[in-house]
């Protein structure tokens, strides 16, 4: 048996980190989500370059969406990165900034690219169609 290539032992690492990492979102385990970044850094809507501006935007979308998770439906690898198809899906109990919650739930398939440095994400950057969630949640 012979032992698995450095690209193969990255490509578990990464995938690990990645698995960790949307699993502690799901639990709102914050500080171990940050902890799967060399350096945080969200790219939804300009979200923010930082801990502080990436946990900004966990204070505010928990507190629209306190049941927001993430299902998990497929991963793939690239040489910098490991792309993910998941559904997003919660509960739109509290503010969203100027908006009042509705107490309608929505469901929307999103894709994300974790970009890697060795095996610490230095980005994530996520493409998702905002239109559907608001129509689902009777705001569009």
């Amino acid at each position: 048996m012979s032992a698995a290539s450095p690209d193969t032992d990255l490509r578990a690492r990464r995938e690990a980190v990645v698995r960790e990492h949307m699993e502690s979102e799901n639990h709102h385990d914050f500080d171990t989500t940050i902890g799967t970044f060399s350096h945080p850094r969200y790219e939804i809507i300009p979200t923010g370059d930082g801990e502080e501006e990436v946990r900004g935007y966990f204070a505010e979308s928990r507190t629209a969406f306190p049941d927001q998770r993430n299902e998990l439906i497929s991963l793939r690898h690239a040489d910098d990165a490991v792309i993910v198809e998941f559904d997003l899906l919660g509960t739109h109990s509290g503010p969203l900034r100027e908006i009042q919650p509705t107490g309608r739930e929505f469901r929307t398939r999103v894709v994300a690219f974790f970009i890697f440095e060795g095996d610490r994400i230095i980005c994530e950057r996520v493409y998702f169609d905002q239109l559907s969630i608001l129509s689902q949640l009777g705001l569009a």
